[in-house]
């Protein structure tokens, strides 16, 4: 029997708005609840690393020690590649791979960590384990994932609710699971081999009005960008004209001076068993 392989449709694509927002994310403000876990000399799997800049803090973190960017899309490691080159990074080493079927050996890093990842996967219970096989007894899993059901914003804005209502029904019909932060201690549980899992939550919240600008406008874009609005179409949930109405209420809501959009995350750290 072969190895499990992904089946799931990435949703948001790789247009410039995503990886743009994608650009911004570091381990600070995207991976705080693993930095006490970090230190030198350290062997760190970074799955899903996208363009890279969670990923070249965590090998700054672990000096001496080797970290591996791993991407299912290999185009996004070009981003990822040059970002390391731009720092000076010299411990990273990048390499594309399915989460599902990791090509390393049992117990090959101390720490395996995945963000935003597990939400788009076909699998996510199967990709916990493979997280877990790859580390070492005593090592750690972590993974941090945004859950859209409970995003909020303020003030009202049917367009907004109707992006929320669209956005989880294309991402469950591509085979992910959008509201992935309040299952990830359930899918850990359901993967087993971990002695103890620590569940926390944190927040982005955008409030200023730079933040409110590039949210609203990134997300503006990547309504009408062609990967998500194509399979939009597709899929029969809304036509060219009501994606044009979501993309505006979205740059309204960002040139709004009481504007608020908070996206919570669920996070997980789990030690794996000896």
């Amino acid at each position: 029997m072969g190895r499990a392989q992904e089946t799931a449709v990435y949703t948001h694509g790789h247009g410039e708005a995503v990886l743009r927002s994608h650009r911004w994310r570091t381990a600070a403000n995207s991976a705080a609840y693993l930095l006490g876990s970090l230190g030198p000399g350290l062997r760190v799997l970074d799955v899903g690393c996208g363009p890279g800049t969670i990923t070249a803090d965590l090998a700054e973190l672990v000096p001496g020690g080797r970290v591996v960017g791993l991407e299912h899309a290999e185009g996004v490691l070009e981003a990822a590649r040059a970002e390391a080159a731009r720092r000076g990074v010299a411990n990273l080493e990048f390499a594309v791979g399915d989460v599902h079927a990791l090509p390393y050996r049992d117990g090959e890093f101390d720490v395996v960590h995945a963000h935003q990842v597990l939400q788009h996967v076909g699998d996510p219970v199967t990709a916990l384990r493979e997280m877990r096989r790859v580390t070492r007894p005593g090592g750690v899993v972590a993974a941090r994932d945004s859950d859209y059901g409970a995003m909020s914003w303020a003030p009202v804005s049917p367009g907004l609710d109707r992006w929320q209502e669209l956005f989880r029904r294309t991402a469950r019909a591509n085979g992910g699971e959008p509201d992935a932060g309040r299952f990830l201690a359930g899918w850990a549980a359901e993967a087993g081999g971990f002695e103890e899992v620590a569940v926390t939550s944190s927040e982005w919240v955008y409030t200023s009005a730079e933040e409110r600008a590039w949210w609203g406008t990134m997300w503006a874009e990547r309504t009408l960008a062609p990967v998500y609005a194509d399979r939009v179409r597709e899929l029969g949930l809304a036509g060219a004209d009501d994606l044009a109405e979501i993309g505006e209420a979205w740059l309204e809501w960002g040139g709004l001076p009481e504007g608020r959009f908070t996206v919570p995350h669920g996070e997980i750290l789990c030690r794996v068993a000896g």
